[in-house]
């Protein structure tokens, strides 16, 4: 259960203070895949991110401390929290969002998932952090939708949150469960629109991905207006196909052949390791029905293909996609009046998904940074330069100016 996450490339150079545990970006403006120049195909929205979707709202708490060897409950530590918001909070807690959930393979968690399936709705955000702070992270939810919603708390008796993870113990400490009950709040009450953080940034911060850095990554497709002028948003928390560096295609381009170096794990030869997992958030204003919204996780597996995963069997690979259309139907007190797409209209959705799934990937690498963790763990960023050499070497490469 190997799973990477990404981090946020932020205009300044930030350093900010998290409890006792120091929390750093880094400087420079941030780099995505298109800046490089890789092709890509579909429409982006304005921002090329899962915030397109109108009123979803992106938060991330990066725990990042201490270096050297491991010493349990002290450090290293690489890790934290992501929050995606369907809605405003306010919002969020009355007005729940149809959605549905596929698993790709089941070495991984997403709790409050049977009730999704059971109930069609996404009843709050969705979190992700590393496999051993689930727990921990579930209760805070619940703890804050108790202490945001009526105000008399007694009158708030049941949640039952999605939390996701992927595993980060190659380069965190992960047993020593330093994701605590305020880094969730944070990344909640912080969640924003406009630009999303990526690369080494909340629940993606200690990720791995084809051997290289790993985190989060997020892109958007603009649907044409014949279509519905829909947008699909894609959120991904990348830690899967740990050290299958050779299986890695960008832009159809067998970039992890060509590009060598040191794999991260050592414990299996790089074209036989498909350890690791993925956590993909989809998101669209498309009024969609709980049994569509589960037709559209599943084409999350087909972006997942087409940058050269195999879906192995210690991978945790779980979607949830959720549409924040028909805003009123789980309001009490009247029959809801729903919009939905026709089955036979979905197959731009479909493209949309599975085109913005590919790219967030890619993304994520792109923004992720160098990091050294426990015991001198070390796992190498993609190199910009060497993946336009080989995108160029294979005639993929687009005219960009951008200077990676």
């Amino acid at each position: 259960m190997l799973r990477p996450a990404i981090t946020l490339l932020t205009l300044t150079a930030l350093a900010l203070t998290v409890g006792t545990v120091a929390v750093a970006a880094d400087a420079g403006a941030p780099v995505r895949a298109r800046d490089l120049g890789v092709p890509f195909d579909g429409t982006p929205g304005p921002l090329n991110a899962i915030t397109d979707v109108p009123g979803v709202l992106v938060g991330h708490t990066t725990l990042i401390s201490g270096a050297g060897k491991l010493v349990v409950g002290h450090g290293p530590i690489r890790t934290g929290v992501t929050a995606v918001l369907p809605r405003a909070p306010g919002e969020m807690i009355k007005h729940f969002a149809f959605a549905g959930w596929f698993v790709q393979n089941g070495s991984g968690d997403m709790t409050g998932t049977a009730w999704v399936e059971e109930s069609g709705f996404l009843e709050g955000p969705v979190t992700i952090t590393n496999t051993h702070s689930v727990g921990t992270v579930r209760d805070a939810v619940i703890a804050w939708r108790v202490a945001h919603g009526p105000a008399d708390a007694t009158d708030f008796w049941w949640s039952n949150p999605v939390v996701a993870e992927t595993w980060d113990g190659w380069l965190n400490d992960i047993n020593g469960f330093h994701v605590k009950p305020e880094h969730v709040f944070q990344a909640i009450d912080s969640a924003h629109g406009g630009a999303v953080e990526e690369g080494n940034v909340g629940g993606g911060t200690g990720m791995i991905c084809y051997g290289f850095k790993g985190g989060i990554g997020t892109s958007s497709r603009k649907l044409a207006a014949k279509h519905g002028g829909y947008t699909v948003g894609v959120l991904v928390q990348c830690n899967y196909s740990g050290s299958s560096r050779v299986n890695l295609r960008i832009a159809g381009v067998p970039v992890g052949r060509e590009i060598p170096g040191t794999e991260p794990y050592t414990g299996l030869p790089s074209e036989l390791d498909e350890d690791g997992s993925l956590i993909v958030v989809v998101a669209t204003d498309a009024p969609l029905l709980p049994h569509q919204l589960k037709r559209i996780a599943r084409r999350v597996t087909l972006g997942l293909g087409r940058t050269g995963a195999i879906g192995g069997n210690d991978s945790g690979d779980i979607f949830i996609a959720f549409s924040t259309a028909n805003p009123g139907a789980s309001e009490l007190g009247h029959l809801a009046d729903l919009k939905m797409v026709p089955n036979d209209s979905l197959d731009p959705l479909f493209a949309a998904t599975v085109q913005a799934t590919e790219e967030a990937i890619i993304n994520s690498m792109v923004a992720a940074r160098d990091m050294t963790g426990i015991d001198g763990h070390y796992v190498r960023a993609l190199p910009h330069d060497q993946l336009r050499a080989v995108l160029a070497k294979y005639n993929r490469l687009l005219p960009t100016t951008a200077k990676p």
